[in-house]
C-alpha cells in the first residue's frame, strides 16, 4: 500500500496496513542532519541581507531579484528536494506546500523582512541557539480598510503558483509511492487579523460592513485556488490552516466564527468533496466551543487537537469518543513534550494514542503542532520507531 492509499483509507475510517504519519513542517537542524538533507529555508536570512546591500537598500529590485530567483525550475526542484527527501527519509506518509502567503508569496521584501501576499510583515532572524534561519510573523500591514484596499488585491491564477503545483506534484510521483503531497491554504480568519494586527483588527469588528468584505474577499479567494487546484489536477486534498484559540481558550468570537468564518470553510469543503477530494484542518489552540460547527461543516480530519491547552475538555481522546466515527484525528505528542521530556514517555503517549484512536482507521500520527528547533531528535525518532512497532494492522498494543 503506497502513502496516498494509506492516508485515503485511514480518512475513510477503515484500516490500511499501518497507521499513516503527518507533520506541518520539519524545523530542527539536528533532525535533518540526523537524516542527512538540509534545512529548506537555510540560507534566506543572507540571501535577502546580501541581496539588499547589491542593490544599495532599492527594494523594487529585491523584491524582483527574489521572486526571481525562487521561480527558477533549479530553486523550486531543491526546494521540494530536501522537503520531501526528508520526510520519505522519516517515513512520513503526508506532507503539504504552502500556496498563499508566507514566504513562497511575498508580496515586497526588505533586507531583514518581507510582507506578504495578505499584508502580513514576517521577520527574518537566525535562531540564536542554533542559527537556523527563521520567518515569524511580526505584525500587519493595514491600519484600516483604506490600507487594505490600496493593496495589491489576492490573484488565485498566477504562474508562480502553477510552478510550484506541478513541481509539487512530480516530487510526489517521483517519490513513488513514498509520500503524498497536498496544497495547503491559510484560511480566512488568520489571514484577516494578522494583516491588521490583532489592535487594528479589533477596531475594524466596530464596522461589520467593511470586515465583511474583507472577510468575503479572503473566502473568495480560497475558493478560487481550491478550484485551482482541482483544475490543475490535485487528487487527494486541501489543508487548511486556520489558528482559531490560543492555550486558555478562543481568539475568535463563536458569533463572528458563524458569521464571517463557518460559510467559507462549507463553501471550501463543497468545492473539494464535489471532485472526490478531502479536507484537511488546522487549528492551534482550544477550541472546544467551536467543534461542533468545525466537525459540522464536512471536514474529513482535524489536526492536531493541541495536547497543552488549559480545558480538560479538549482532549483527543475524550473527542475521538464524540466525534471518532465523523473525523480523522491527526495529531498529537506535545512539542513540549518531545523537548523536555524522556523517550520513555513519548514512547508511552504514542502507545496510548496508537491504542486508543487507531482501532478502525480514523486516526494519523503527527505532533502536537510542527517539530520546532527545541525538540530532541531522540524523542522524535522514538516517537516514529514506535509507530513502526505498534503502528500495523491490525492494532496490537499492549
Amino acid at each position: 500500500m503506497n502513502a496516498r492509499e494509506r492516508v485515503l483509507k485511514a480518512l475513510d475510517h477503515e484500516e490500511p496496513d499501518r497507521v499513516p504519519s503527518f507533520e506541518l513542517s520539519i524545523d530542527n537542524f539536528n533532525i535533518c542532519k540526523h537524516f542527512g538533507e538540509e534545512y529548506v529555508f537555510q540560507g534566506m536570512v543572507k540571501s535577502f541581507s546580501d541581496t539588499y546591500d547589491l542593490y544599495k537598500g532599492d527594494t523594487t529590485q529585491l523584491t524582483n531579484t527574489i521572486i526571481s530567483a525562487t521561480e527558477t525550475r533549479s530553486y523550486i526542484k531543491n526546494t521540494l528536494k530536501k522537503h520531501v527527501g526528508l520526510y520519505t527519509k522519516v517515513g512520513i506518509d503526508l506532507a503539504l506546500i504552502p500556496y498563499t502567503g508566507y514566504i513562497l508569496f511575498p508580496q515586497h521584501c526588505e533586507k531583514d523582512h518581507f510582507i506578504d501576499e495578505f499584508g502580513r510583515i514576517f521577520k527574518l532572524v537566525k535562531n540564536p541557539s542554533d542559527g537556523m534561519d527563521i520567518a515569524y510573523y511580526k505584525e500587519g500591514k493595514f491600519e484600516n480598510i483604506e490600507d487594505y484596499e490600496a493593496f495589491p488585491p489576492l490573484e488565485p491564477n498566477t504562474p508562480r503558483r502553477i510552478k510550484y503545483f506541478k513541481a509539487m506534484k512530480k516530487a510526489e510521483k517521483d517519490s513513488e509511492g513514498k509520500i503524498c503531497i497536498i496544497p495547503g491554504i491559510w484560511g480566512v480568519f488568520e489571514s484577516v487579523w494578522q494583516s491588521f494586527g490583532f489592535v487594528n483588527f479589533s477596531k475594524m469588528l466596530t464596522k461589520p460592513r467593511e470586515i465583511k468584505k474583507i472577510f468575503d474577499d479572503r473566502g473568495k479567494f480560497a475558493v478560487e485556488l481550491t478550484k485551482l487546484f482541482i483544475d490543475w489536477g490535485e487528487d487527494t486534498g486541501i489543508f487548511i490552516f486556520a489558528d482559531y484559540g490560543y492555550k486558555k481558550g478562543l481568539l475568535v468570537n463563536p458569533r463572528m466564527f458563524q458569521e464571517y468564518i463557518l460559510p467559507w470553510i462549507k463553501k471550501i469543503c463543497k468545492v473539494t468533496h464535489k471532485a472526490g477530494l478531502k479536507v484537511f484542518f488546522h487549528s492551534c489552540g482550544e477550541i472546544y466551543k467551536l467543534f461542533d460547527d468545525i466537525v459540522n461543516t464536512g471536514i474529513d480530519a482535524i489536526h492536531p487537537i493541541e495536547p497543552t491547552t488549559s480545558n480538560p475538555e479538549y482532549d483527543i481522546f475524550k473527542l475521538n469518543k464524540k466525534y471518532g466515527d465523523k473525523i480523522t484525528f491527526m495529531g498529537n505528542v506535545s512539542p513540549q513534550d518531545l523537548a523536555e521530556k524522556e523517550p520513555e514517555y513519548i514512547e508511552n503517549y504514542t502507545k496510548k494514542l496508537i491504542k486508543e484512536l487507531a482501532p478502525g482507521g480514523g486516526y494519523i500520527l503527527s505532533s502536537g503542532h510542527s517539530i520546532n528547533p527545541a525538540i530532541k531528535p531522540k524523542n522524535f525518532l522514538r516517537m516514529h520507531d514506535t509507530l513502526k512497532k505498534y503502528g500495523n494492522y491490525p492494532i496490537k498494543v499492549d
